[in-house]
């Protein structure tokens, strides 16, 4: 009984997997972040040199991600890397990316998730990092099988601030 149910477990994904048709995914993204406010409010000390985007930054990013397409493509994940500016201050993110097309239909909504961490080099010395979370809806334009044009927007969670991210993607 005590191997039941990581046999089940396993027996049931193998199917699934067998099934899924396992493709590679790519995509690359261009976007803007629309500062909205700060997730919280500091009790400066002495070594304190302000917020992270001190200044309220709004920002830009280009990502690519690499992944595997599940379920005839409507199931992704991957891994990314981004080059984001923040009105002058540049960093770097990393991230997984999680992303869900309820439909193969010509035009399809689309829902995301991306974790990780990103790091900005600001007022501090080298720089800070934070964690990256990402929440988005979106619409996908499906061209032919493997090719498609995607713009979404939503909520990110990143360098004590939150952000509206709009982005235009392609998938390949």
């Amino acid at each position: 009984m005590r191997h039941f149910f990581p046999i089940l477990i396993l027996l049931l994904g193998s199917t699934s997997v067998a099934e899924a048709q396992i493709s590679y995914s790519g995509r690359l993204e261009a976007g803007y972040q629309h500062y909205l406010f700060r997730t919280l409010t500091v009790d400066p000390g002495p070594s304190w040199n302000g917020y992270n985007l001190n200044e309220e930054q709004n920002g830009f990013n280009f990502t690519t991600s690499n992944g595997l397409a599940f379920a005839k493509r409507k199931l992704y994940t991957g891994i990314g890397l981004g080059y984001l500016n923040y009105e002058g201050i540049e960093g770097i993110s990393i991230f997984g990316d999680f992303e869900y097309l309820p439909s193969n239909k010509r035009l399809s909504p689309l829902l995301n998730l991306r974790l990780g961490y990103n790091h900005i080099w600001n007022q501090y010395e080298n720089g800070i990092g934070s964690m990256h979370t990402e929440f988005g809806l979106g619409v996908n334009y499906k061209m032919k099988e493997k090719l498609g044009v995607y713009i979404k927007s939503g909520l990110l969670i990143t360098q004590q601030s939150i952000l509206v991210p709009i982005t235009l993607g392609f998938r390949f």
